[in-house]
């Protein structure tokens, strides 16, 4: 009988402290689809901040390293240009990347770093109790906006993607989601052609994902999947902003 479908070898096979509904369990297994795929794990080194995910060294098989919060991409950028030969990647939340990491973010970006970020978008704080965060939508409330976020006096959401793709070190910039089953497709797709992008050395390749968070939301895991798609995506339209290969096939 043909395998349709498994575990991936670089995902480890350990219960996760994620909470039910979670995005970040879904992503993580496409990140490691991927690197079986690509047959990458043994050199393929991943950096986690904290967050939501924070422990997870204890479910990526490839080696990972610890970063303090918002400074994983300065961390990677550390572990690429002293291993230049090895693939790396951070994983980041939004309240890591788009606030305390902005700077790092915005820098790795311009200098254009050969390594692949995957940016989960969540509108929250989620580790510390689903305080707003910098992606959190206007009027969407939070433990810290419970009467909604008021743009006149907390301003607008960051659109990561949108700002990145303006950097010349970019190579690529893309939101995907994991609302849906083609759009999970989409995920694995352009996680792929990020690491295929470090591989070809063309410089900081970053996957924005739209996942969920049922705990912070106060949602269903069903109702949840239906956030991301009825106030999530309108406001983070899906696509590519920026890939250096489609503007090469053109030239």
């Amino acid at each position: 009988m043909t395998t349709v479908f498994d575990h991936p070898k670089s995902l480890l096979d350990v219960p996760t402290h994620f909470c039910p509904g979670c995005g970040h369990g879904i992503v993580h297994r496409l990140v490691c689809e991927v690197l079986d795929e690509m047959q990458i794990e043994g050199e393929t080194i991943g950096v986690v901040p904290v967050g939501c995910s924070v422990m997870s060294y204890n479910y990526f098989g490839c080696d990972v390293i610890e970063a303090p919060h918002g400074r994983a991409p300065a961390v990677a950028t550390g572990v690429k240009r002293t291993n230049p030969d090895k693939m790396v990647f951070s994983y980041q939340g939004d309240g890591d990347l788009a606030a305390i990491g902005t700077a790092e973010t915005v820098h790795v970006a311009t200098r254009g770093e050969n390594i692949v970020i995957i940016f989960i978008n969540n509108t929250t704080y989620g580790m510390t109790g689903g305080q707003m965060a910098p992606t959190t939508l206007p009027g969407q409330v939070t433990q810290t906006t419970p009467y909604g976020r008021n743009t006149k006096t907390a301003g607008y959401p960051i659109r990561i993607c949108e700002m990145l793709a303006t950097l010349s070190g970019t190579a690529l910039a893309e939101r995907v989601a994991i609302d849906s089953v083609p759009h999970i497709h989409a995920v694995k797709k352009a996680i792929r052609k990020a690491f295929e992008n470090e591989k070809a050395k063309r410089g900081l390749s970053i996957i924005e994902v739209l996942s969920t968070c049922p705990t912070n939301w106060g949602l269903s895991p069903a109702e949840s999947m239906q956030f991301v798609q009825d106030q999530m995506i309108p406001y983070y339209p899906l696509g590519v902003y920026k890939d250096v290969t489609a503007e090469e096939a053109k030239a």
